[in-house]
């Protein structure tokens, strides 16, 4: 689909997406624990329709018509391969959780995700005593359990994702488990992952980020579970309103655990009008200068920060770049490519990014098949000089399905598909 949006300021309240990130832990968890748990406000975006469709397969009765969603869990071996979408989380979290069940299971995946290297998958589940095997790095993946226990190094460089699908399948295992991890990325997404693993009644004992002990055999509990808003898609909305209007967006949580949270002191740094709630937060248009954050732990805030960074006098850096060469695009380039056509000049220097701000150019540009560059790019053509064209923004479906129609009914003009 191609989407034109043009020069508009918008103004209004707006509920913010679901959390797909939480959402997708939430069903997961709610799949593992015995009895019937009910998940309120799921969203719909195919990240998350792709984890109901693993848990599914997996065996949990899951019910989708209304609010909230109905799962009655307990999981066996699936009778066929396990499709896990464009969804990195959901792969990285079933393939641990397909460990704890005895017998060869794969798991694949579609579009952007197939191109992702998996060593990580395939090098930690072997850590675990699992086999495991890739097609030379890449999907689909082989998981043959059960998941022993004991204890194991785990790589967290790279992403937080798969000591996540460690840490929930590890009360599973038949005996303790202990996580011993070195250069942790992304700390607040392990937070959101042993916090849910509490609420859904098992204990995980985490030791300054550096080793995590889960005594097993544990059973999860069944829940009512309610999902948060989401800090990384509502991100957008907020860097809209600081670059050219006002916008309260409700259902965000400021005491959240969610990483991209820190969007707010970005925002701050950055000059905008802000105001805090408990329950919801609104941006208001502002003088802008050049600030400086590090994305090295919310790495996803990197095509918002540009956007806004494209709006503010002078330079802005951002750190944290190495973290998005295995995204759904190679970010840092598709940054670079796409704001290019519009007049904003970024270059990267070692794992900095350097945005330097100026007038924003109407351009054609394109999403590479990336939820987060579309959105960019259209929250950037709110303050550009002429229109800007953005091709195949059907990518938003994975994130924030809503987001085109969000703006617009903030007063965004926006034309196409």
């Amino acid at each position: 689909m191609i989407k034109e949006v043009f020069p508009s300021e918008i103004k209004g309240v707006v509920k913010a997406p679901a959390s797909k990130s939480v959402a997708q832990r939430a069903i997961a968890l709610a799949s593992l624990a015995r009895g019937i748990s009910n998940v309120y406000h799921v969203g719909s975006s195919a990240d998350v329709r792709a984890a109901m469709g693993v848990c599914r397969e997996l065996g949990a009765e899951i019910a989708e018509s209304g609010n909230p969603v109905r799962i009655n869990g307990g999981i066996r071996p699936p009778g066929g391969m396990l499709h896990c979408g464009e969804s990195g989380l959901g792969l990285r979290m079933f393939s641990a959780i397909a460990a704890t069940l005895s017998g060869k299971i794969t798991l694949s995946g579609s579009g952007s995700l197939a191109q992702r290297p998996m060593n990580m998958v395939e090098d930690s589940l072997l850590a675990m005593g699992v086999n495991c095997k890739t097609r030379q790095g890449y999907l689909p993946v082989d998981v043959q359990g059960p998941l022993p226990g004991g204890v194991a190094i785990i790589d967290g460089s790279t992403s937080s994702q798969v000591l996540t699908g460690l840490l929930i399948a590890a009360p599973l295992a038949h005996s303790d488990v202990t996580l011993r991890v070195k250069d942790l990325k992304s700390q607040p997404y392990i937070d959101i992952t042993t916090s849910m693993m509490n609420d859904f009644g098992v204990s995980v004992e985490n030791r300054n980020y550096r080793e995590f002990y889960i005594p097993a055999p544990q059973a999860y509990k069944p829940q009512n579970y309610h999902v948060e808003g989401d800090w990384s898609g509502a991100a957008f909305l907020l860097v809209a309103a600081a670059i050219t209007g006002e916008v309260n967006v409700e259902n965000m949580n400021i005491h959240s655990r969610q990483a991209d949270k820190a969007v707010v002191q970005a925002l701050k740094d950055c000059g905008a009008g802000i105001e805090t709630g408990e329950r919801h937060i609104t941006v208001h248009q502002h003088k802008l200068q050049g600030f400086q954050f590090d994305a090295t732990h919310c790495p996803d805030l990197f095509p918002p920060l540009v956007a806004l960074a494209s709006a503010c006098k002078g330079e802005t850096l951002i750190r944290g770049v190495s973290r998005l060469r295995v995204k759904e695009s190679d970010r840092a380039v598709a940054l670079q490519r796409e704001f290019g056509k519009m007049g904003i000049t970024i270059k990267t220097q070692g794992d900095d990014m350097l945005v330097k701000g100026g007038p924003v150019n109407g351009a054609r540009v394109h999403s590479h098949n990336d939820h987060r560059i579309a959105m960019a790019c259209a929250v950037a053509g709110l303050n550009a000089r002429g229109p800007v064209v953005i091709e195949q923004t059907e990518a938003i479906d994975k994130s924030y399905p809503q987001f085109f129609n969000d703006l617009a009914s903030l007063g965004a003009t926006i034309k196409g598909e």
